[in-house]
């Protein structure tokens, strides 16, 4: 059975969208777990750099939707420009924008570090340069150290997502319009390995945040977090970003989440998209409560319930990793090489979980004392020696991995000395 739903898009626009009927809660399940995760040898690598966007004189200024519009020119998302052609970057990577006006380059996924750094160093210089012609510079941190979190997008999906946050305290407006962080994407590896894989890249998730944690500092003052950033997240709603834990089946047990998870949303093609008051996509499905008043959902409805979720790793057919503040330009390799290093190997997964055990589920002490904490310190200094020895392992040239060997050894050893 399928449905016709007229449904509006995100730039407002409207489309005409043929999807089938979501009939049950397993067909929902077997719907999510078939998209969410694909298995095969890790073969491909991919990352989103985020960045803010200031004023070159004076940082502490509103940022006027008109004038990144100009300076983005052909590049300005639909979401800015409703007419925009939204050209790729030059070297392929699609330049979109958060609600703030936050820059993000989605590079496209590439089967070597290193040709993914040609890339993504290609297009962010291009629009370094680019901004810069136009009196704007990029941000270095993870969250904007001078302006409060204001909503340039007018989307009705932005509009819909800060009325809904907004009950639960600041964290919601302050995630969508101040912070800008860097998501390294990891093929999620053969069916067989992809347990320990899933349970990896979780346990890697306090240390990691900890060791790149540099958003301290939001709208002038002092937030006494190390990872102000990954606060606000955790300040949203719960049930979008707590984090999973280790589980012999992950498919299925996200696939159960999702349906459980109440919507934040429902898209209507003339009227505000605020979903009912604790609707989740089962009760959805089945009918139940408010459900009565919407039409059947179908995979299309399914598939944007997925993009809601904001939890530290997020399944997309391949592994979505997403608890790292945005790094400096420079940098931004060094975290993408030391997760892809820690990956590389089954036994060095195995090694991984062994040496974060201690800090399992340590996101909300990792957000708030980073390397101050010395438990965590003590695993982040393991974890990067484990990822520093297997740099080789990634292809990189032998001077640029020494460079990022020392760059995060750097890292890990002044941490040390932080204090909240």
């Amino acid at each position: 059975m399928t449905a016709v739903r007229h449904v509006a898009g995100q730039a407002g626009g409207a489309s005409r969208v043929a999807a089938k009927v979501v009939s049950d809660r397993a067909a929902g399940e077997a719907y999510v777990a078939s998209v969410c995760f694909k298995h095969g040898p890790p073969r491909l690598l991919g990352v989103e750099v985020e960045y803010t966007v200031h004023y070159a004189e004076d940082p502490r200024r509103p940022l006027n939707p008109r004038h990144l519009a100009r300076a983005l020119g052909p590049h300005a998302p639909r979401t800015l420009v409703p007419d925009s052609p939204a050209q790729a970057l030059p070297a392929g990577s699609p330049l979109t924008l958060e609600p703030g006006g936050q820059v993000e380059i989605s590079a496209l996924p590439q089967e070597s570090l290193r040709e993914l750094e040609r890339v993504v160093s290609a297009d962010l210089t291009y629009l370094t340069d680019l901004l810069a012609r136009a009196g704007f510079a990029l941000g270095e941190t993870g969250i904007d150290p001078h302006r409060p979190p204001t909503r340039l997008l007018t989307t009705e999906r932005y509009a819909t997502m800060e009325r809904r946050f907004a009950p639960m305290g600041p964290g919601g407006v302050t995630m969508m319009c101040s912070t800008a962080g860097l998501q390294v994407c990891v093929d999620s590896g053969e069916e067989g390995g992809l347990a320990q894989r899933w349970a990896a890249v979780h346990a890697l998730g306090p240390p990691l945040l900890a060791i790149f944690a540099n958003s301290r500092y939001h709208a002038g003052r002092d937030t006494g977090f190390a990872s102000a950033r990954w606060h606000a997240v955790l300040g949203t709603e719960r049930a979008r970003t707590f984090a999973a834990g280790p589980t012999a089946d992950p498919p299925a047990g996200w696939a159960s989440r999702i349906m459980d998870t109440p919507l934040m949303l429902v898209r209507r093609e003339d009227a505000p998209w605020d979903a009912p008051d604790g609707l989740t996509f089962a009760d959805w499905v089945a009918g139940r409560g408010a459900a009565g008043l919407l039409d059947p959902p179908t995979e299309a409805d399914l598939a944007y319930h997925l993009t809601t979720m904001f939890t530290p790793v997020r399944p997309h057919g391949y592994l979505e990793v997403r608890y790292l503040d945005a790094q400096p330009r420079g940098r931004w390799l060094y975290p993408v090489a030391l997760l892809s290093a820690l990956l590389a190997d089954p036994s060095t997964v195995d090694e991984v979980l062994a040496v974060c055990e201690p800090v399992l589920g340590a996101w909300e002490r990792a957000a708030r004392a980073g390397l101050a904490d010395e438990r965590i310190a003590a695993v982040a200094r393991k974890v990067a020696d484990l990822g520093c020895g297997a740099l080789p392992a990634t292809g990189l040239p032998g001077e640029r991995i020494d460079e990022i060997g020392e760059g995060v050894q750097r890292l890990v050893h002044a941490g040390r000395g932080r204090s909240t």
